[in-house]
């Protein structure tokens, strides 16, 4: 197989407008001019309280990206407090903003990006899908080039990197992700944790190395604030990520190793968690001879800087014929 063009796409989460920094917004836009991604993923959650002006904030942030966008909801992104429009038109504010497709699908030479709408106008937190989303998505996948990143879009994530987030994790991820991955999806992106990582998306229960259980507060959304233990499962995430890459490459990768979860901190708004600064994810693509490469990197805002920075990068590689 020919070599294929180098695939770049930009992944935020979160931006939570309404709680919005406005140097980091500024820092976020004057990056993505810089890299000019082919396509951009927004994984939800991309308003605070689903009100008017947040999303018309949004709307800004969105045109003055000047690139491609596909965009899921959040469970943010409906509204909590307006009773009445959160079960007569529980997704007419994000419509207006964001467009009028909940679950949107871009293909284009060397990649495949499909929209998964995990939120549920009767849950206020947590995430679900269902039997006709996954088996659209599994359609979608196996009709896709061989030569393509697959990747998948949501809001809720399905594999944890702490045993605190076992209680977010998407209801119905272990029937959903087995079923994508045998699809051949290679990415499954999200948000909701305001936590970025990548772990293999196999044995989807465990939570990865590096933490014990006590050590996460309750409140772990808000108490947490030691770096030293996120760099710890960072590096423990990576790890993991890079020992699948690498077996994969050899072609002794098991069913389970097939694909990898890649989840996004908040890009921009003030609710950062465990210490990270605002982050973003860059992930380019390519093949070279039939294998896959994909180089992953979370950037981070620096206030010194005032200006986003590589904080970590990863390299993942597969071939198709493994799978």
């Amino acid at each position: 197989m020919a070599k294929t063009s180098m695939t770049r796409i930009l992944h935020l989460s979160d931006t939570h407008f309404g709680t919005e920094r406005e140097p980091v917004l500024q820092a976020l836009l004057r990056l993505a001019g810089e890299w000019q991604p082919d396509l951009v993923l927004l994984s939800g959650d991309i308003t605070q309280r689903a009100r008017h002006g947040q999303f018309a904030a949004a709307r800004r942030f969105v045109q003055a990206l000047q690139r491609p966008v596909l965009a899921v909801p959040g469970n943010h992104d409906i509204p909590l407090f307006n009773v009445l429009a959160r079960w007569l038109n529980p997704y007419g504010g994000y419509r207006r903003a964001m467009g009028p497709v909940l679950e949107p699908a871009v293909e284009m030479p060397g990649l495949l990006a499909i929209g998964v709408n995990s939120t549920r106008p009767g849950r206020h937190k947590n995430g679900q899908v269902d039997r006709r989303q996954v088996d659209r998505v599994v359609q979608r996948l196996k009709k896709s080039s061989a030569d393509c990143l697959r990747i998948v879009v949501l809001h809720h994530p399905v594999r944890a990197a702490v045993e605190s987030d076992q209680r977010n994790l998407l209801i119905g991820r272990e029937w959903a992700v087995p079923a994508w991955i045998e699809a051949g999806v290679d990415l499954i992106l999200g948000g909701h944790i305001h936590l970025p990582y990548v772990l293999p998306a196999s044995e989807l229960s465990v939570a990865a190395p590096g933490l014990a259980a006590d050590s996460i507060p309750a409140n772990a959304l808000d108490a947490m604030n030691t770096p030293a233990q996120w760099e710890a499962a960072e590096a423990a995430s990576a790890a993991r990520a890079n020992a699948s890459s690498s077996a994969e490459v050899s072609g002794a990768a098991d069913a389970g190793r097939r694909a990898w979860v890649v989840q996004a901190g908040t890009a921009v708004s003030r609710r950062v968690r465990g210490g990270i600064s605002n982050s973003i994810n860059l992930i380019e693509h390519e093949v070279r001879q039939g294998q896959h490469q994909c180089v992953i990197q979370r950037w981070d805002y620096m206030a010194d800087l005032q200006a986003f920075a590589c904080a970590t990068s990863q390299t993942l590689g597969w071939r198709r014929g493994t799978q």
